[in-house]
C-alpha cells in the first residue's frame, strides 16, 4: 500500500479490512489536525467487486473516529467531489481508477478539494505510528444516505455547460463497460438533444486506461463507429475522472487534445498540465502554459500558484481529466471551480466545440496541427525493476546507448522521469507509473505510425534491458 499520483493504491486483497480502516483513521487524524469542523465525510465508490467492502470499512472507521459518514454509493468521482465541496465537507472515494480489477485504492478530499502531498505525508506517518496498535474491526456506526442528492447536484452542474439542444443531429455512442458514469453519460448527452446508443456494457469489471487504450478496445471502437455511423464515441475510466473520446473513424482523440479543446472552450488564461502532454500545446493558443510532474496533486499545486495572478485557470493531464481552478461563465451561467479531475466537462466541451464549429473530430484535430503522440505501458513491471532501470538510464551515456536506435539525444527534461528530445525533433519519454507496477513510454513524432513504432521499440528495449540486468533470459 502506498500513495501514488492520485490516492493510495494496492492489491484489493491487502486493502479490504484493517488496511482501509487504518488509512481512513490516518485521514481522520489529518482532518482534525487541520481544524476540520464539519462532522460529515462523504463516501463514494466505483463498480469493481472489492469496492463495496472497502467503502463499508472506511465508513466504519470514520464513525469510530467520531465523524458522520454519508454513503453516496456508486458515483463518479467528480460528482462526489463537487457535492462535498458544496457542503464544505471532506470526502473519500474508493476506486482503483484505471488499474486492474485485482487492485483498488482510496482518494481523499478535504473541504477545499483533493489532499496535497503534505496531507499524504501526514497520513502515511499516522499509518506508521498506528500500524501495530490500530484496533480492528470497530463497531459498525450509523451512516446517512446521500447518493441521489449528490447525483442530482452534479446533473444540475453539467446541465449548465451547453445550450439546450446543441447536440441535436449528433449520433453518439457511449461505451459503458463498467464505468460508474455509464448511465449518467447517456442521460446527460440525450438531455442536450443527441441521438445516443449505449454500447459495450459489461457485468464484469473492465479496466480502461485512457492514456493507453488497448488494441482490443480500439478494434471495438472502429467496429462500432462503422456499424452505427457515430460522430463520436465517448466513455470514461472506472470512476469517471478521465474521459475517453473516439472520433468518427474509430480513432483515439487523445487526452491532451481533449484538455486543449476544453481550455479553448472555457477561454482559459492559464493552462497547467504535466510534461507528458503534447509539447505543441503552447502560448500560441492564447494562454500561458505551466508544466508539472505527473499527478493531480502537482497540477493542483500549479493551478494554485497560477490563481494568484487571477484569470481563468484550467488544468488537465494527458489522460484527459480536466481540473477547473476558477469559476467560469459558460452558456450564460457560472460553472463553479472543481479542482479535481472530471470527465463530463471535457466531453461536453469537445462535443460543444464540434457543434459550434460544424467540424468532425478528425478535422478538429487537424486544425491544431500538433505533433502526433502515442503512449503505452509495460504491465506487471515491478516497481523495483522500474527504479533500477531509471537509475541506470540517469547516466547520460547509458541513456544515449539505450536510445541509439532513435538517433542522438539533444536534451533531457527530468521533471518526471526522463524526457529526451532527439536531434530529429522526436520526443521519447520514459517514466515508472505512480499508481501501479507499470512502466510507461510516451512519444512524439511526425506521424501516428512513427510515434507508435517508437513506443513499442522503447518499451521492448526497457523490458529487455531490465531483464538482462537482473540476469534473466530476454
Amino acid at each position: 500500500m502506498k500513495f501514488g499520483s492520485s490516492g493510495v493504491r494496492g492489491l484489493a486483497s491487502e486493502l479490504v479490512g484493517r488496511a482501509s480502516g487504518l488509512y481512513t483513521e490516518g485521514f481522520a487524524r489529518r482532518l482534525r489536525s487541520t481544524g476540520y469542523q464539519q462532522g460529515k465525510v462523504f463516501v463514494g465508490r466505483d463498480l469493481r467487486d472489492s469496492s463495496p467492502a472497502i467503502a463499508r470499512d472506511c465508513m466504519a472507521a470514520l464513525a469510530a473516529s467520531g465523524f458522520q459518514p454519508v454513503d453516496c454509493g456508486p458515483i463518479p468521482t467528480p460528482a462526489l467531489a463537487f457535492y462535498a465541496r458544496r457542503h464544505d465537507a471532506a470526502a473519500l472515494m474508493v476506486t482503483g481508477s484505471h488499474i486492474p480489477a485485482d487492485r483498488n485504492g482510496i482518494k481523499f478530499y478535504g473541504p477545499k478539494g483533493e489532499i496535497d502531498k503534505a496531507d499524504e505525508a501526514a497520513i502515511t506517518l499516522s499509518v506508521a505510528e498506528l500500524s501495530d496498535q490500530y484496533p480492528w474491526p470497530p463497531a459498525r456506526g450509523d451512516r446517512q444516505a446521500g447518493h441521489e442528492q449528490a447525483l442530482a447536484a452534479f446533473r444540475d452542474r453539467v446541465g449548465a455547460i451547453l445550450p439546450a439542444g446543441v447536440l441535436s443531429g449528433m449520433r453518439l455512442g457511449v461505451y459503458q463497460h463498467s464505468t460508474v458514469a455509464a448511465e449518467l453519460l447517456v442521460e446527460v448527452l440525450r438531455s442536450f438533444g443527441a441521438d445516443v446508443i449505449p454500447v459495450g456494457k459489461s457485468d464484469t469489471f473492465v479496466p480502461v486506461d485512457t492514456e493507453a487504450v488497448g488494441q482490443e478496445t480500439m478494434a471495438k471502437m472502429k467496429d462500432w463507429a462503422r456499424e452505427f455511423k457515430f460522430d463520436a464515441v465517448v466513455s470514461a475510466d472506472a470512476d469517471a475522472d478521465r474521459p475517453l473520446v473516439i472520433d468518427e473513424n474509430g480513432e483515439l482523440f487523445r487526452g491532451d487534445l481533449i484538455g486543449l479543446a476544453t481550455a479553448l472552450f472555457l477561454k482559459a488564461d492559464v493552462v497547467v498540465t504535466p510534461v507528458t502532454s503534447n509539447s505543441g500545446i503552447s502560448e500560441a493558443f492564447g494562454f500561458g502554459v505551466r508544466r508539472t510532474k505527473v499527478g493531480s496533486p502537482f497540477v493542483i499545486e500549479g493551478m494554485d500558484a497560477a490563481l494568484q495572478a487571477g484569470g481563468i485557470v484550467v488544468g488537465f493531464e494527458a489522460n484527459g481529466g480536466v481540473l477547473l481552478g476558477s469559476d467560469c461563465l459558460v452558456n450564460g451561467r457560472i460553472v463553479s471551480a472543481l479542482p479535481t479531475r472530471d470527465s463530463f466537462l471535457p466531453i461536453l466541451a469537445v462535443l460543444g466545440t464540434m457543434a459550434s464549429a460544424g467540424k468532425t473530430l478528425s478535422s478538429l484535430r487537424e486544425t491544431w496541427n500538433l505533433p502526433v503522440c502515442a503512449s503505452e505501458r509495460l504491465e506487471n513491471f515491478p516497481a523495483e525493476r522500474s527504479r533500477g532501470l531509471m537509475r541506470k538510464l540517469a547516466d547520460h551515456d547509458a541513456l544515449q546507448r539505450f536510445l541509439a536506435p532513435f538517433g542522438m539525444v539533444a536534451d533531457i527534461d527530468e521533471t518526471d522521469g526522463l524526457r529526451a528530445r532527439m536531434t530529429s525533433g522526436e520526443i521519447i519519454h520514459l517514466r515508472p507509473s505512480g499508481n501501479a507496477p507499470e512502466f510507461r513510454c510516451y512519444a512524439e513524432a511526425a506521424s501516428h505510425h512513427r510515434a507508435t513504432e517508437i513506443v513499442a521499440m522503447a518499451l521492448k528495449r526497457a523490458r529487455d534491458t531490465a531483464l538482462a540486468d537482473e540476469g534473466e533470459p530476454v
